[in-house]
Parts: C-alpha cells; structure tokens; sequence
C-alpha cells in the first residue's frame, strides 16, 4: 500500500516522503498515529505538487547560500582578549563566539555550520570553516589580538 507520510517514521522514511508498506502496518500502526496517510489520486497531485514547489524553494535556498558563501569569503573576524606573556589567552575563542560576531558584522550563521580544528587558544591569525551542505563552504579568517591595557 502506498502512503504519504506526515511525519518521519524510523527505518520507513521522513516528512513529505511517498512510501509502499504493508496493508496492516498502515492500518494499524501509521493510520492511527497520523503518521501517514494513504496515497490517493486527489493526494498525489497534492503531494506531487508539493514537491515541485519543494525543489523551487531548495534551488532558491542554494543560490542564497552561494552568495552568502561568496560574501563571508573575504570577511575577517577580529577579537581582542586579554592573554599572557605567552601569547595564549585566557579562556578560548569557539565557534559560538566567532557566530556572535558575524551577527554583529550583519551575517546570520549557525553556530554549529562553523567548524575550528580545535578551539582558539592562542593569538595570531586562524582559520575557520563555514560549511553550508551540498559541498559549500567558506573560510574566514579570524584574528586573534591582545587587548590594550590602559
């Protein structure tokens, strides 16, 4: 039987996904819970529609984040933080706080799409990884300087 599903079911397949499963699986497991409905010629229309306006929206999204990939390209973060005599500061700069300042700079990136080697520790000039999916990244660079003492 085929069915379109609602929400994602485990080892089934996720949101929005057309399906073929056992008679009395939908019956008596998907049906009930709203997980699924049965894949009618009125529904598939629907579902096929959806999914043509789906792929518009994704293609769109894409071109958004090549050019937000293009923009972050060139952009140089700037901290400055108290540190040592040994040029390591204290605490660390992380991907959390690199996302806080491109939220100054006017860019709005997930904490978790930065990627650091390892948290920044030390002063000096470091790279971090802005990753995007489907194979687009940008790097940025980060510069680490001492804090003025006045």
């Amino acid at each position: 039987m085929k069915v379109i599903l609602q929400k994602d079911v485990k080892d089934v397949g996720k949101i929005g996904e057309l399906v073929n499963v056992s008679m009395g699986y939908a019956r008596n497991y998907l049906f009930p819970r709203k997980l699924a409905v049965q894949a009618t010629e009125k529904r598939m229309k629907e579902w096929e529609h959806l999914q043509k306006v789906a792929q518009i929206q994704k293609k769109k999204a894409a071109a958004q984040r090549m050019s937000l990939v293009e923009k972050l390209g060139g952009v140089t973060v700037q901290f400055k933080v108290k540190a040592a005599e040994t040029e390591r500061i204290f605490g660390s700069i992380t991907n959390g706080d690199i996302s806080n300042k491109l939220e100054e700079l006017g860019y709005s990136i997930d904490k978790r799409d930065i990627h650091l080697e390892e948290p920044i520790k030390v002063l000096g000039q470091h790279l971090a990884t802005v990753k995007f999916g489907e194979g687009q990244q940008a790097e940025l660079k980060v510069l680490v300087e001492r804090e003025s003492e006045s």
